[in-house]
């Protein structure tokens, strides 16, 4: 029969062994925010006045790395959206276009809803003369979606656009 052997019991006077730090846990507030934190996800539109609100001119935002998930199989979606705006008194912040488009990362949706509630929450951030999205959808199961939505604001029309005649005779030479 083995005999047991009693735990030495540290003396008074016997220097303290420091313990490796622990490192710290990968959760949300595990650890001190930042002084200037990070950027997060949200939903919330910037907006700032139009420079030029007395003008139509277009405003296109290019997305191209945007991603939700199939809210049937959970599978990422992936796609490319073109946004097309005509501002009228309020035009919206780059940064927070960011942040709203990132929001949509972890959430399951249809393509056709994601188009249809971007439009709607940009149209009620800036009330725009005219928006239009083209989302363009990735290749899922042999099919490639594009949506395309838009609003267009009450009484306004677009300007007549303006057809230029091909002129040969300009090209650029060295």
């Amino acid at each position: 029969m083995a005999k047991k052997i009693p735990a030495p019991t540290p003396s008074k006077t016997a220097p303290k062994v420091a313990k490796p730090a622990a490192k710290p846990a990968l959760q949300v507030g595990a650890r001190e925010m930042p002084p200037n934190p990070p950027t997060a996800p949200s939903k919330e539109l910037h907006v700032f006045a139009n420079p030029s609100a007395g003008r139509d001119y277009v405003i296109q935002f290019q997305i191209p790395e945007f991603t939700c998930h199939c809210p049937l199989t959970g599978q990422p979606d992936f796609a490319h959206f073109t946004i097309d705006m005509i501002a009228d008194a309020r035009c919206v912040e780059l940064k927070s276009l960011k942040l709203y488009f990132w929001s949509y990362r972890d959430v399951g949706a249809f393509h056709e809803a994601v188009t249809n509630t971007i439009v709607d929450d940009i149209v009620a951030a800036t009330r725009p003369r005219f928006v239009r999205i083209v989302a363009r959808w990735n290749v899922r199961g042999g099919i490639t979606t594009n949506v395309v939505a838009e609003y267009r604001k009450p009484g306004w029309t677009a300007a007549d656009p303006v057809v230029l005649p091909l002129d040969s005779d300009r090209t650029v030479r060295p």
